[in-house]
């Protein structure tokens, strides 16, 4: 059982590692929009990350490697005037940063000044850690992420668990080593066995927060439209859908077609 949460006024990354160590679980949902933003922060989310996702929830592409730059500074933006308390972390879109720590420098700058956002996440391990140490250098903090990285898609050839096989396994922990080391100031972990989330998290002194990595880690996170429902098709076994928006949306719309053509909308009460 976790420790009685905190009334913490503004989350900041220190907040995060007195989280860990004072065994408070940390919460995390993806957000890309003002009003979506608003109600998250409002909600006592610790952690709001403007996923690159949004590739796939808000520009309705199958992947996230499409998303660019400027969408995510974007949809960052957006966000940042809706929060008050969160810690904002926006992703480096696919091709921003894995091969030239200049350019992931420049990436990461465009992103902290042009948004106001609080934080950068990168996927990978030592592949990108020059990129990571050149972004740390300038100040930013860095979020990683390891395991099933959505960039690396056609890498994989499949979205199934990661890490099952000991040499992935093994390479995932010397990556995590590595990020903290280089200074990350927490992890992603995504579908990976529980287990070996567990292990990770217990190795590391910087947070570890899980998607479909088990309940033996630092925090969770979701993306936002599939936990309210919003979304119908995509069924993990990680994900936990606490309403069913998309039903919901779907009969109140329908109901305002039928209102309007049978004139019942608007009534006299609500006309001038």
């Amino acid at each position: 059982m976790s420790a009685a949460q905190k009334d913490y006024k503004k989350v900041t990354v220190k907040t995060l590692s007195d989280m860990k160590a004072n065994g408070e679980k940390i919460s995390m949902l993806t957000a890309y929009d003002y009003t979506m933003a608003t109600i998250v922060d409002g909600a006592g989310l610790d952690v709001i990350l403007v996923g690159d996702s949004a590739s796939n929830v808000m520009a309705g592409y199958q992947t996230t490697l499409p998303i660019t730059l400027d969408q995510m500074i974007y949809h960052a933006s957006s966000v940042v005037r809706g929060v008050n308390r969160a810690l904002i972390v926006v992703d480096l879109p696919f091709g921003s940063y894995q091969s030239d720590p200049k350019e992931a420098l420049r990436s990461a700058i465009r992103i902290m000044k042009e948004s106001g956002a609080h934080s950068i996440k990168v996927e990978g391990g030592k592949e990108i850690k020059e990129s990571i140490k050149r972004i740390l250098n300038a100040g930013i903090p860095v979020m990683g992420h390891l395991g099933l990285t959505p960039q690396s898609i056609y890498k994989f050839g499949t979205f199934t668990v990661r890490a099952k096989e000991e040499e992935e396994a093994k390479k995932l922990k010397q990556d995590a080593l590595m990020l903290q080391k280089a200074g990350c100031f927490a992890i992603v972990l995504e579908k990976i066995p529980a287990k070996l989330a567990k292990e990770v998290a217990e190795s590391l002194t910087i947070p570890v927060i899980g998607i479909g990595a088990g309940n033996g880690v630092d925090g969770q996170v979701l993306v936002l439209h599939d936990m309210i429902g919003m979304t119908k098709e995509f069924h993990p076994r990680f994900l936990r859908r606490y309403l069913n928006l998309y039903e919901d949306m779907t009969n109140a719309l329908s109901q305002y077609v039928t209102d309007v053509k049978s004139v019942d909308f608007p009534s006299e009460d609500e006309q001038y």
